[in-house]
């Protein structure tokens, strides 16, 4: 029930409902490349392969952000010098608009940010656009706004090896699925009349004069927002050479940004933007230092 209504989403990216507390920016976008494997020393403390070789998946993302205007409920105050990309996303001002002296009866500053997509090579151009809080008072904001507006902010500057971030994401469109697929019940005796991939006899479950909205039937699967938590963060780097496959990862081709490795898998698919923020309840069983890579798998994944 947690996941109803089970409906498309209204946008290609998602919507980061709650911001944990921090005195910097607590959250980052990228794009989903792809996936390899890596090995690592195993540095925790009281794990039976503590010392040993042990290996796993990474999910690369790509990382790239850039600080471009501060955003109050009464007032906006635009950067000087504005990508002209982003014209294909929000209409830009004509004239120079006001100063940071008209923020004085504000209570909370927010930044809002665009992506650079046109810098990753995926054939895309029109940039993301979506507000980022910052933390501490009011003074900190004002004075961290004045730093970043307008400048590009690197994902090292707000995250780091080894660290607990949490993902949201838009994850696969799969279309209009049935029962069994969209909720994984059983399928009926052979022998059952109409179908035998339906939910069956209801039972008590439509004794309202109308069937439930409970009952799993047939509809949209995929592209749904979802969130996962406690993410580790096991590598931040700039040198794609490093992280590059023969052939390039599948559907998006050849890393040239900054990128980020993160255990396991995440939503969504190729080229489609991801928000990462600071883990809300990082789980303390998680190594939170960063590890000593020894081997990053670099054979085609075609």
């Amino acid at each position: 029930m947690q996941y109803y209504p089970r409906k498309k989403s209204k946008r290609a990216f998602a919507r980061v409902r709650y911001v944990p507390e921090g005195e910097q920016i607590v959250e980052f976008a990228g794009y989903k490349a792809g996936m390899t494997h890596i090995t690592i020393i195993d540095g925790r403390p009281n794990s039976q392969t503590k010392g040993e070789e042990v290996s796993f998946s990474v999910t690369v993302v790509v990382c790239l952000s850039r600080g471009y205007r501060n955003n109050i409920a009464f007032k906006d105050i635009m950067a000087e010098h504005l990508e002209r990309h982003l014209a294909k996303r929000i209409r830009l001002p004509k004239k120079k608009g006001a100063g940071f002296e008209a923020l004085e009866g504000c209570e909370r500053l927010t930044l809002l940010v665009q992506t650079q997509p046109y810098l990753t090579g995926i054939g895309k151009k029109a940039p993301e656009v979506f507000e980022v809080a910052l933390g501490g008072s009011k003074d900190h904001q004002l004075a961290r706004a004045r730093e970043l507006l307008g400048k590009e902010v690197a994902v090292n500057s707000v995250f780091a090896d080894g660290q607990q971030v949490d993902i949201h994401a838009i994850t696969k469109g799969k279309g209009y699925q049935g029962p069994v697929k969209r909720f994984g019940i059983g399928l009926r005796a052979h022998k059952s009349e109409k179908t035998k991939r339906g939910p069956g006899s209801l039972g008590p479950w439509c004794g309202q004069g109308h069937v439930m909205y409970r009952v799993a039937h047939a509809g949209q699967m995929g592209y749904h927002q979802r969130m996962e938590l406690n993410k580790w963060v096991v590598q931040i780097g700039s040198d794609p050479k490093k992280i590059n496959p023969k052939g390039g990862f599948v559907r998006y081709g050849f890393v040239k940004n900054p990128y980020v490795l993160l255990k396991g898998s995440v939503p969504g698919c190729a080229k489609r933007m991801l928000r990462l923020t600071k883990a809300v309840r990082p789980n303390r069983k998680i190594h939170h230092e960063a590890p000593s890579i020894e081997y990053i798998s670099l054979e085609s994944k075609q």
